[in-house]
C-alpha cells in the first residue's frame, strides 16, 4: 500500500460514512480484512507515520482551543481524528493549523479507534501483533517519504500561551472563545502547558513563534 492508497481509502471512508466514526471505522477494518497482511500493516504503518508526523506543538494549541482543553491522549486521538478528514485538510493543518476554523468539528474532534484499527485487522488475519517483526529502519524510510509532502508552517513547533493564541490562531480562538473567555484564561492560567517539562522548555527555547507573533524564538 502507497500513501496514495492510503489517503483514497480514507477519501472512500470520509465519502461513505459522513460523519459517523463509528461506521468509518467498520467499513476501513472490513475493507483492510479484505486485503492482504503485508497491505493491513502497511496501511497501520502510514497511520502512525502521519500521527507522528503531526505531533507539533501548534496543532496542539489548535486542539486545546477546538476541543476546550487536551491531555497527552486526547492529543493522539485528535491527530486520528485529523487524518480522517483526509489528505488536503490534513496537510494544510500543518501549514496552518488555523485552516481548521473552516473544517466542521464532530465526533468530539476525537477517532481514537482509528489508531488500532490496522493492527486489529492484522492481528485477525494472521494472528500476530502488529508490533512483531517491526523494522525500525523500514519505519523511518516510511517516515521521510511520507515527510516529503508536508509543508509546516512557521510557529508550528512553538507550544503557545493563551495570550499569544489569539494571534497566533485568530480564526479559531473566534470561533470557539468570547473575548472574555480568553481574557479569563490569560488571567487565571496564562500557560496551557507544563512549563517544568523538558520538551516545552526546550521548544520555547529554540522553535520560532508563528509570524503573526513576530516570528521570534521564544
Amino acid at each position: 500500500m502507497t500513501k496514495d492508497d492510503f489517503w483514497a481509502l480514507i477519501a472512500q471512508a470520509k465519502e461513505r460514512c459522513g460523519q459517523d466514526l463509528d461506521a468509518s471505522a467498520e467499513w476501513l477494518e472490513a475493507q483492510l480484512l479484505g486485503m492482504g497482511p503485508q497491505e493491513v500493516r502497511s496501511f497501520g504503518n502510514i497511520l502512525h507515520g502521519y500521527l507522528t508526523l503531526a505531533n507539533k506543538f501548534g496543532l496542539w494549541t489548535a486542539a486545546n482551543i477546538m476541543l476546550d482543553g487536551c491531555t497527552d491522549d486526547g492529543f493522539i486521538d485528535f491527530r486520528s481524528w485529523l487524518i480522517a478528514q483526509g489528505k488536503d485538510v490534513y496537510l494544510a493543518a500543518l501549514r496552518d493549523p488555523d485552516t481548521l476554523a473552516e473544517v466542521p468539528l464532530y465526533g468530539g474532534g476525537c477517532f481514537e479507534s482509528l489508531a488500532y484499527i490496522g493492527g486489529e485487522a492484522l492481528e485477525k488475519l494472521t494472528g500476530r501483533d502488529a508490533c512483531d517483526r517491526f523494522d525500525r529502519a523500514a519505519y523511518q524510510r516510511l517516515l521521510d517519504d511520507l515527510k516529503q509532502d508536508i509543508v509546516y508552517g512557521e510557529g508550528i513547533d512553538y507550544p503557545y500561551r493563551w495570550s499569544e493564541a489569539v494571534a497566533y490562531l485568530p480564526a479559531l480562538c473566534s470561533k470557539y472563545l468570547t473575548v472574555e473567555e480568553i481574557q479569563r484564561r490569560v488571567q487565571q492560567r496564562d500557560d496551557t502547558w507544563n512549563p517544568t517539562s523538558p520538551e516545552v522548555r526546550r521548544a520555547r527555547a529554540t522553535a520560532k513563534k508563528g509570524k503573526k507573533l513576530g516570528g521570534d524564538a521564544r
